[in-house]
């Protein structure tokens, strides 16, 4: 991913993480128990800390275009977002405790999206 499709991302991310937690804490406030707004609540929380680590690894690959392993990293916040979140998000909306089982696997690629940004700085 390059630093703008990196920043793109994150920005994008950033302005769905309000959405989604003003739709929680609004239009689904009276429809869900409160398992499922704790739920919901976590995956906007998780959502929104990696949105931001888009935008900071946006800015970092401003500064070293070259880094590979941080475009990477990158995607694979985004991938570990997508999966980590959505799930959740999934879950909630529609009650199938299934997808409750995909959730770690985005969690691993969130914690492997980290290691993978700090090796890039170490390497920078």
């Amino acid at each position: 991913m390059t630093a703008k499709a990196l920043l793109l991302a994150g920005s994008v991310n950033a302005a769905l993480c309000v959405l989604l937690g003003a739709f929680g804490a609004h239009a689904l406030k009276a429809r869900l128990t409160a398992e499922l707004s704790d739920i919901w609540g976590t995956a906007v929380q998780y959502h929104f800390y990696h949105a931001l680590g888009l935008l900071l690894i946006g800015v970092l690959a401003l500064h070293w275009p070259a880094s590979g392993l941080l475009r990477t990293s990158g995607g694979v916040m985004l991938a570990g977002m997508i999966i980590f979140s959505g799930s959740l998000y999934l879950l909630t909306l529609t009650g199938i405790r299934w997808l409750g089982a995909i959730t770690p696997l985005g969690g691993s690629l969130l914690i492997a999206a980290w290691v993978l940004l700090c090796v890039a700085i170490l390497r920078s």
